[in-house]
């Protein structure tokens, strides 16, 4: 088997109609796979420049009122979790990123683009084929890279389970303190 993309139709809807997920779908317990992505200064990072317990909040972009608030929620928490490092995914150009990132008032993740290659959303499994744009989708790896906790969100014009991810960030903070 190659590297072909696998294709997942209906993987999300957008207002009820099925969209198509290019990349494979991750499972609680794998290695993640490495990616490169940019940040708003438009130098690289891949798995390998991050480190610790990660949240990977991906998003179709946060020009909109859905992912805007979402990103504000993950920013807030991520203020009283100190020791876990939010990154905020998109295929929004990281100048857009950075200017939004000013005028929230975000200090406490991370927006990186993904807009270049698609590479994060195809490897995670979150590349919205119609739209070229990444599903709304909460990953949270351990310090050892491992996935531990995925949510996948079905409709993405919804929000995601904010207190699902938390309990899930938590206990992976408590268990890599160990």
């Amino acid at each position: 088997m190659g590297m072909e993309s696998t294709e997942r139709p209906g993987g999300v809807l957008f207002k009820g109609n099925p969209l198509t997920l290019l990349g494979p779908e991750l499972k609680v317990g794998q290695a993640v796979p490495d990616f490169a992505v940019l940040a708003n200064d438009l130098s690289p990072l891949t798995l390998a420049g991050t480190e610790g317990v990660r949240v990977f909040v991906t998003v179709p972009s946060l020009d909109t009122p859905v992912c805007d608030l979402e990103a504000r929620r993950f920013n807030d928490e991520a203020a009283l979790l100190p020791g876990v490092s939010v990154f905020v995914v998109s295929a929004d150009l990281p100048f857009a990123q950075a200017r939004w990132c000013g005028n929230a008032g975000i200090k406490n993740v991370a927006t990186v683009s993904d807009h270049r290659a698609m590479s994060f959303a195809d490897a995670w499994g979150v590349h919205i084929k119609e739209l070229r744009l990444l599903a709304r989708a909460v990953f949270v790896v351990d310090a050892a890279g491992k996935l531990s906790y995925f949510q996948l969100v079905k409709e993405i014009a919804s929000q995601p389970d904010f207190d699902a991810a938390l309990a899930a960030i938590r206990q992976v903070r408590t268990v890599s303190r160990r």
